[in-house]
């Protein structure tokens, strides 16, 4: 199988997820022959779920889509670091590669902070790739922030 990166759809997950006033975060899962089976960016001021990450939608998206609570096989492609929910959410998933963008320094749940895939009461640890899309993940992110401090 010939590696084919969805970083592409997952920023554009962001950008919409920006144009709607939601943090800039998208994700996009596909299955073990690299086929998009679900792709979401955050909604959790529209959905007012502190849950609808992008990650958990796409997650979630995908189980349905498959009939099945464990994406085995699946990447998960998202433009930043998951916070610790969303990494327990990845290892319960059983995803077997998460590709992610920008680091998160304050919220990461993966390298930084929680660490979540490196505790022992973890069931599951994905490969990790990170730095994919970073600069134009850490773009939009920073982008969105600096307009919410504008007067």
């Amino acid at each position: 199988m010939r590696f084919r990166s969805h970083m592409d759809l997952a920023l554009a997950e962001a950008r919409a997820a920006a144009t709607r006033g939601e943090v800039p975060v998208g994700a996009v899962v596909a299955d073990a022959s690299g086929r998009v089976i679900a792709q979401a960016g955050n909604r959790t001021r529209e959905l007012s779920d502190p849950t609808a990450h992008a990650e958990t939608l796409a997650i979630r998206a995908a189980c349905a889509a498959l009939g099945s609570e464990r994406l085995t096989g699946c990447a998960l492609w998202v433009t930043l670091e998951p916070c610790p929910m969303c990494a327990a959410a990845i290892s319960f998933a059983r995803i077997a590669r998460l590709h992610y963008g920008a680091a998160d320094p304050k919220s990461g749940g993966v390298e930084r902070g929680a660490r979540v895939f490196s505790h022992p009461q973890c069931h599951h640890r994905p490969e990790v790739f990170d730095g994919i899309a970073a600069a134009e993940s850490e773009v939009l992110l920073s982008r969105f922030f600096a307009g919410l401090r504008k007067p």
